[in-house]
């Protein structure tokens, strides 16, 4: 019975693993040129001051030395502006982007669904125009100007908020935009967890018919039970 039990385990661990294997060559084979995995560029448009999202909580947790590694890749966000405005993008801590947006009409993005693409807002009305993003210091990582911009952001631990917005901080925001992650080490991974998984799928399969075969009876011997010998 241990060895049966013992065997399913193995294989839904084997599974498992087999699973995300698959998953993570896929996910390497969908990398672009420059490494990246990327969203589908999606048209957001806002009549208010900043498109922002909200928090995006990033709880590293003791974990900063795998950045340091390199085990972590990039953020990126590929803005192109709709309006022909100069645009604005840019990356803060939650706290500090609401602080600088006090009193101003904005927009934030509270769910996305890829496909089909479909997006929710919540409006936030203000009376106050906003200064010129760009003169802020409150960014991590920001970009700006006419044209498609693009901004990089190494990730790090704490409470962030992306922010899209005009140039000169007037209402009317209208971009597609586009976001990815720099993921390394996916192909590793991947035939990584894939030889693991054969090897537990192999190990279950032995446990699980091991498991099944009937136990060994044990050889008569010319003691019977109750019996003495008798004498010669």
């Amino acid at each position: 019975m241990f060895l049966l039990v013992a065997g399913t385990f193995a294989g839904l661990m084997a599974v498992g693993l087999i699973g995300l294997g698959g998953l993570a060559l896929w996910g390497d084979s969908q990398k672009d040129d420059q490494g990246y995995l990327t969203t589908d560029s999606r048209h957001f448009a806002a009549g208010t001051h900043a498109l922002a999202t909200e928090n995006l909580d990033v709880d590293l947790d003791g974990a900063e030395r795998l950045l340091d590694a390199g085990l972590f890749g990039d953020v990126r966000v590929d803005v192109e502006p709709r309006s022909g405005q100069p645009v604005f993008v840019g990356i803060a801590r939650t706290g500090d982007l609401a602080s600088y947006l006090d009193d101003v009409s904005r927009t934030n993005v509270t769910d996305v669904s890829w496909d089909p693409f479909d997006a929710s807002y919540e409006s936030k009305a203000g009376d106050r125009r906003p200064g010129a993003p760009g003169a802020e210091r409150i960014w991590a990582a920001s970009a700006q100007g006419a044209g498609p911009q693009t901004l990089d952001w190494e990730v790090e631990d704490g409470d962030w908020s992306i922010v899209v917005m005009n140039a000169d901080g007037s209402s009317g925001v209208d971009a597609d935009i586009s976001a990815g992650a720099n993921v390394p080490h996916l192909s590793t991974i991947g035939w990584s967890a894939l030889g693991g998984g054969t090897v537990l799928l192999l190990t279950s399969v032995a446990l699980s018919v091991l498991g099944m075969r009937p136990p060994r009876q044990r050889p008569r011997t010319a003691h019977a039970a109750g019996l003495a010998p008798t004498a010669g």
